[in-house]
């Protein structure tokens, strides 16, 4: 179990602050995760690469001369926000260009698409590689499902070196690609992990057996068996890797890169003596191989487990991984580094004034409004806060267990985002897009990105002119049913929030067309919301990373439709209970 920490809300804050204080020789804090404290070389390609905390030295353990130039660090097991990869990449960029690198999963794809989308507006050229080593969550004929694990290492290494070596951005990106190709990796675990303030592991393992088909996030195996010997575990990982080599690679005299990397507690000792296995399994298959790494390289907080990763080389796919490279985990060879100025490395600070934001003019009746969406607001904080562990046990049941920590930090930022506006005259509008760009930065993964555009959209139906009505209320909840399901392609059956918001405009807007108030259409539109949640547990998750294990979670609701159904519960609850006239009118 995780033992030492504050608040676990702010664990992956106060973790990122102590790794910089600790290894300010290679990187320095930026808002968003962490950059290179040296110097770069100057109109060469910068890459910056991320994912969720709580996989250390993944992944600001691989920032430094040789490796990445930036690491985007989220929060506990979520993806970063667009606007801290964004951040990252624009304290990291040297000139060429950025190559953003992450594991494929659908929080990371769609903050780092957005990031990508918007340093691509400001004339940067910004490209990305998903890693997608592990061949146990999706088969060889859909290779672009498959996650990342520790086969982010490879990619990150070899990308890194080319553009150390001043290859242009064609180039690096080329390299990325065909290493992630050449890639695959397989992995177990023997007890789940647990989360700061969690009671229990996100998910179990009967004494004396072995999960099989593990990722990075605590999600449950695809399939169990007996604790094998360390010979037969090598055993077991080797058959599954070299039943899959890749397209185009010649498996006799092959060379290739082994990687045995300890997932939290499986002491080194115990990698050894696997490893002494696998080498000799290798060594029969006619592979030679090429500069072996056994540790702890891409982990899941205590989860006591293992995975094995081949990289498959060609000639200079091996001289790029064998360059030399000083970070804070990972260190070959001789390099000089030197440490950028102190205004440099100043400028992008995280310990950052305030700054006061821009606040549109508001109506007087768009102001009072404000005051009813903080409200509401504070109410949907005070439903998640007391939820929190329950949204997470449910997350666990087949996905990684963040989602309650995701919305609690989300929600909390959204709410202090709001009296930001409001204490500052802001108009309803205004009001929703600060709340709503705090959820997102804040909370990281799917669900951040997704509740932070349900706010802007709503917020854009409303306006900071008009006093809104149930009428403009209806049609943000349906621009933002819109957006959602259009950025993250999920449609009604899929066993996502989706499921909840679709029956829940619905019913809203149907209730206001037949000229019922807010307050009485929203309360109906709830009760839909309530069953539609509760009817998630029948589904099969077709989107995210309870995709895999699909069938472990029939009869358990889906985390996010849940959320969403105690959200607009609790904001029911706050129309009622603040009926000040003209503050938003109760008529269609």
């Amino acid at each position: 179990m995780t033992r030492l920490f504050n608040e676990p809300a702010a664990f992956a804050d106060e973790m990122i602050e102590g790794f910089v204080a600790s290894h300010g020789r290679w990187v320095r804090r930026v808002s968003g995760g962490v950059a290179r404290s040296t110097r770069s070389t100057p109109g060469t390609v910068a890459l910056v690469i991320g994912g969720g905390s709580g996989h250390y030295p993944a992944f600001g353990g691989l920032v430094g001369q040789g490796l990445a130039h930036g690491a985007a660090m989220g929060n506990l097991f979520a993806s970063p926000s667009a606007q801290q990869v964004y951040n990252v990449a624009k304290a990291s960029d040297n000139g060429g260009g950025v190559l953003l690198g992450y594991g494929n999963y659908a929080g990371d794809v769609l903050h780092f698409t957005q990031a990508q989308e918007k340093l691509r507006k400001e004339g940067i050229d910004c490209r990305s590689i998903a890693v997608t080593d592990d061949i146990s969550s999706a088969p060889a004929s859909e290779m672009h499902k498959r996650r990342g694990i520790a086969g982010d290492l490879t990619v990150f290494k070899v990308a890194a070196a080319a553009s150390e070596a001043g290859h242009s951005m064609d180039d690096v990106v080329q390299i990325a690609e065909r290493a992630n190709h050449r890639t695959r990796s397989f992995g177990v675990a023997f007890t789940g992990c647990t989360l700061p303030g969690a009671e229990r592991p996100l998910f179990t393992v009967p004494e004396g057996r072995m999960a099989v088909g593990m990722g990075i996030h605590g999600e449950p195996g695809i399939g169990e068996t007996d604790i094998p010997t360390a010979d037969e575990l090598a055993e077991l990982m080797v058959t599954k890797l070299l039943a899959e080599i890749p397209q185009g690679v010649e498996i006799s005299g092959a060379r290739v890169v082994p990687i045995l990397n300890g997932l939290g507690s499986v002491k080194y000792e115990e990698l050894f003596v696997v490893y002494r296995r696998v080498a000799k399994l290798l060594a029969e298959a006619g592979l030679d191989v090429v500069d072996p790494q056994v540790g702890e390289l891409v982990t899941s907080f205590d989860m006591a487990g293992t995975s094995l990763t081949l990289f498959w080389l060609d000639s200079e796919l091996e001289e790029l991984w064998l360059a030399p490279a000083d970070a804070p985990a990972f260190r070959r060879g001789a390099i000089t580094s030197q440490a950028l100025a102190a205004d440099a490395a100043g400028t992008d600070s995280s310990e950052l004034a305030d700054v006061e934001l821009s606040i549109p003019a508001a109506t007087a009746e768009s102001r009072a409004a404000a005051v009813r969406v903080l409200a509401a607001l504070g109410a949907a904080k005070d439903v998640v806060e007391a939820n929190a562990d329950e949204l997470g046990r449910i997350d666990a049941i087949a996905g990684d267990g963040d989602h309650g920590i995701g919305m609690e930090r989300g929600v909390r930022a959204a709410v202090e985002a709001a009296a930001y506006a409001v204490e500052r005259g802001a108009g309803a509008a205004t009001t929703l897009h600060f709340a709503g760009d705090a959820w997102a930065d804040k909370a990281g993964g799917t669900s951040g990105a997704l509740w932070g555009m349900a706010l802007r959209a709503v917020g854009d139906a409303l306006g900071d002119v008009n006093a809104p009505d149930g009428g403009a209320v209806a049609t943000g909840v349906a621009d933002a049913a819109a957006a959602i399901m259009n950025f993250g392609k999920a449609t009604v059956g899929d066993k996502t929030l989706v499921d909840v918001l679709v029956p829940f405009r619905d019913a809203l807007e149907a209730g206001v067309q037949d000229g019922r108030s807010l307050t009485d259409a929203w309360g109906t539109a709830v009760v839909a919301a309530q069953q539609a949640a509760e009817d998630t547990a029948n589904l099969l998750p077709l989107m995210g990373r309870a995709r895999p294990h699909a069938e472990k979670s029939l009869g358990t609701p889906d985390a996010g439709a849940v959320s969403m159904a105690l959200i607009v519960k609790a904001i029911h609850e706050s129309l009622l209970d603040n009926t000040v006239e003209n503050t938003i009118k109760e008529t269609a």
